[in-house]
């Protein structure tokens, strides 16, 4: 699963080449490819976004980052995305007018819930096994440290 900050880094640099291709006077249906790629990145965004308001235990003890800056981080990405969606949104309306625009807000809520089933949640099964896998280790070694202990105190009594 990709981080927030690179979904970002994608999202921003193909919202820069569709200003590009748009500079260059390219037609829109020429930048599509890259409104996916945008699409994309920011679908990344917002899962990695999900994750990490839940994130596993060991992430919360060691992660280095305050609450503070993890939530100014998040906020100022959302801010970044927010602007670069209206200019996208304005584009594609005077391009395709309105209800171009809404069929396809229609078609990313569709393919979002098929992302959504296929990648995320192979990706949250596979973070989780890891997760799981990492704490029943733990616990079975210190299970087995509490045994040795406790053998260690009978054989002195």
């Amino acid at each position: 699963m990709i981080d927030p900050i690179s979904a970002v880094a994608m999202a921003t640099s193909a919202y820069k080449t569709i200003q590009k291709m748009v500079e260059l006077g390219r037609d829109v249906d020429d930048t599509l490819g890259q409104v996916g790629k945008w699409y994309s990145a920011v679908s990344d965004f917002n899962e990695a976004k999900k994750q990490a308001e839940n994130p596993p235990l060991f992430k919360k003890v060691f992660n280095g980052k305050s609450v503070e800056q993890e939530a100014l981080d998040v906020y100022m990405h959302e801010k970044k995305i927010a602007k670069q969606e209206k200019e996208l949104r304005d584009l594609l309306r005077l391009t395709y007018g309105p209800d171009g625009y809404k069929e396809l807000l229609h078609m990313r809520k569709k393919i979002k819930l098929q992302r959504e089933r296929a990648v995320y949640a192979q990706a949250r099964k596979r973070k989780a096994l890891i997760w799981n896998s990492i704490s029943i280790s733990v616990i079975g070694l210190m299970s087995y440290c509490l045994y040795l202990l406790i053998t260690l105190i009978l054989e002195r009594i």
